[in-house]
């Protein structure tokens, strides 16, 4: 018997009495008295006569498919946003996420939520089971209101610590697949998506690690196709209800989190009243539209929750509608291609594809991590086998900086300081200054076999440009990538007040030991980064 083999025995032979354990697919008879709170008939409602579509009801009804779509590229926004949306819910908020951090402004949000539930909003709140840890996330408390409900996708078994991570060897084609998704849909009628989790870090440039990321909210047509999907996953075999989850049921965990928020409000009073004023000039400007709304038409496609499920050989061979949507737009594409993407590995194909792109007069831009700024080291393992071929064929390559001096977001009065540590996590794209790609789909084999992933495809040049500019801007604080002299790899590039360039000819910011690190990850397989 191989080593897997008798560590797996092992496992399946340890003794389950006082071990939890948690159905993984709906039809366990465990699940045989569930009820839903959160029911159909709750949907049974116009959209367009919600206060959220009535306040752009003129441009909504000039054309039963347009969509409004507005950047939120710094983390602070993106926070209100959400607040502000939840307060203006009137019927119902669905949220998907891969990560939901159990720290401060994630219980803030959970007092929203709590909040809109109160006033009779109908909730749905699904999370990925390895992304959240779901048994310590205080958000899982919230299934113990009669209007919110809350799913757990792709569940592990065995909930003892010492049992978590060996369950994998067992059933590792489903659980090393991750639902990634991000959505959070308000009254069908407008939705965020784009590459943020649920946590301090995506939204605070203050945390030790910050994810320098990029949301989109979108209003009108698109939604319902964003709904369609949320209820796909919501609906689906592995989305496994919190009522089964011990801790999800706690009366003392529920008491300590109120306890919690209360608290917070108690001692940060003061910020809690700048909070409330912020939150409700977000409502106003809304109200008052002026908010910066791109309209154009679009489509919000996801691979299906079934995709968790393949076989070995079948992820191996999947093109799902992501994969497809992206290469015809690849091949209707005659000027340029702007990339942010936080991992990036092309594969071999893609980069054959993207060098015949290039090489017929497509411009590629491209930004992504680097050495010192990733979280991945992995990946970025992998996209250096890419990188020179793509710099010969004349794509202009940016790695972005961790430093703590660099800048975002000044061309649009929200200048702020990235964090000690900063981490490139957006995944979007503009094609030929007219189509825009956002979402949760990395460029690499964990995203296009492996994780299900969501996307928003946008045809408005006017947001495009937007886009493309933001994109542009962060090749401002990020090393310019070039091959010197000797087909030597160089990084050059200016922080806030250098005066002239630095050159490296190694990945900057890195120790000796990094780089050996990476140099190792060298050795994993290309498909598991």
């Amino acid at each position: 018997m191989t080593l897997l083999g008798k560590v797996s025995m092992f496992v399946l032979t340890l003794p389950l009495v006082g071990c939890t354990t948690v159905p993984t697919a709906s039809d366990d008879v465990r699940l045989n008295t569930y009820t839903a709170k959160v029911k159909p008939s709750d949907f049974n409602y116009d959209p367009m006569q919600t206060p959220i579509a009535q306040c752009y009801a003129e441009e909504l009804k000039s054309d039963k498919e347009i969509s409004g779509a507005t950047l939120i590229e710094d983390g602070l926004s993106a926070f209100v946003i959400r607040s502000a949306f939840a307060r203006m819910a009137t019927k119902t908020i669905d949220l998907q996420t891969y990560i939901y951090s159990n720290d401060f402004s994630s219980k803030v949000l959970i007092g929203e939520l709590r909040a809109a539930a109160d006033r009779g909003v109908k909730i749905r709140i699904l999370l990925d089971d390895y992304g959240t840890k779901s048994d310590i996330v205080d958000v899982m408390l919230l299934n113990q209101h009669p209007n919110i409900e809350v799913k757990v996708f792709n569940t592990v078994s065995n909930r003892a610590k010492i049992l978590y991570y060996p369950q994998f060897l067992m059933d590792f084609n489903r659980l090393n697949s991750r639902m990634h998704n991000k959505l959070f849909i308000v009254d069908n009628i407008a939705y965020i998506t784009g590459g943020r989790n649920v946590g301090s870090n995506y939204f605070y440039p203050e945390t030790a690690s910050n994810f320098s990321d990029t949301d989109v909210l979108f209003i009108g047509d698109m939604t319902k196709y964003a709904t369609a999907s949320f209820d796909e996953y919501w609906n689906h075999r592995l989305a496994i209800p919190a009522s089964v989850f011990p801790k999800a049921k706690s009366k003392k965990a529920l008491r300590k989190m109120n306890d919690k928020i209360a608290e917070i409000q108690r001692k940060s009073a003061e910020d809690m009243k700048r909070y409330n004023t912020i939150i409700s000039l977000a409502q106003r400007e809304f109200k008052q539209k002026n908010f910066d709304f791109s309209w154009g038409h679009g489509k919000f496609i996801a691979d299906p929750p079934s995709k968790v499920e393949m076989t070995m050989a079948e992820k191996d061979e999947y093109r799902g509608e992501i994969i497809q949507a992206l290469q015809k737009l690849w091949d209707n594409t005659n000027k340029s291609v702007y990339i942010s993407a936080a991992y990036f590995v092309p594969g071999q194909g893609g980069l054959e594809h993207m060098l015949r792109e290039e090489n017929s007069g497509v411009h590629m831009t491209i930004v992504t991590n680097s050495l010192s700024s990733t979280n991945a080291p992995t990946v970025y393992a992998k996209w250096e086998k890419y990188r020179k071929q793509l710099i010969e064929s004349g794509a202009d390559v940016y790695e972005f900086m961790m430093s703590a001096e660099n800048l975002r977001g000044a061309a649009h009065d929200n200048e702020r300081k990235q964090s000690s540590f900063s981490v490139l996590h957006s995944k979007t794209m503009v094609f030929d200054d007219k189509i825009s790609w956002i979402g949760s789909f990395n460029l690499d084999p964990r995203s296009a076999y492996f994780n299900t992933e969501n996307v928003a495809i946008f045809e408005s040049p006017e947001f495009a440009a937007k886009l493309r500019d933001m994109i542009i801007q962060d090749t401002q604080t990020s090393w310019r990538v070039k091959i010197g002299e000797c087909g030597k790899t160089e990084w050059s590039g200016r922080r806030t007040g250098d005066k002239k360039n630095r050159i490296y000819h190694h990945s900057p910011d890195t120790s000796i030991f990094r780089r050996m690190w990476k140099s190792m990850m060298r050795l994993v397989p290309e498909k598991f980064v």
